[in-house]
């Protein structure tokens, strides 16, 4: 049962920690990704993908809530339909997102478990 979730065994280590990680900003990943050549670029890609998500997330959610709204003037069907726009756009940005920034060639568990172990070194 364990076996597909064994990704998560990379992430132990900053999950079951007594003293949580201080927070970072933009700068420290920056300052990540320009320091490490070999995962920087997979954290860099990431943080591109994510974008696409967020974006597809708002086209979604105010396309289908717009719907919505047009055929049916239901207040709670509006704000239904821009809560499944919004998942379904996140999902399909994502999508969009891997296939055009080729995210497939990239290890990212592996990126985002090495920034955490460079920021808890630095902090």
């Amino acid at each position: 049962m364990a076996e597909p979730f064994s990704f998560l065994d990379s992430y132990n280590r900053f999950l079951k920690r007594d003293k949580p990680l201080p927070s970072w900003t933009e700068a420290d990943v920056n300052e990540f990704i320009s320091s490490d050549p070999v995962h920087g670029p997979a954290l860099k890609t990431a943080r591109e993908v994510a974008q696409f998500g967020v974006v597809g997330s708002i086209v979604g959610g105010i396309t289908t809530a717009g719907w919505a709204w047009k055929y049916s003037k239901s207040p709670h069907g509006t704000v239904l339909s821009l809560g499944f726009g919004a998942i379904c756009g996140w999902t399909f940005g994502h999508e969009i997102g891997n296939h055009c920034l080729q995210l497939y060639r990239y290890n990212t568990v592996t990126a985002q478990a090495k920034f955490l172990e460079w920021w808890q070194n630095k902090s």
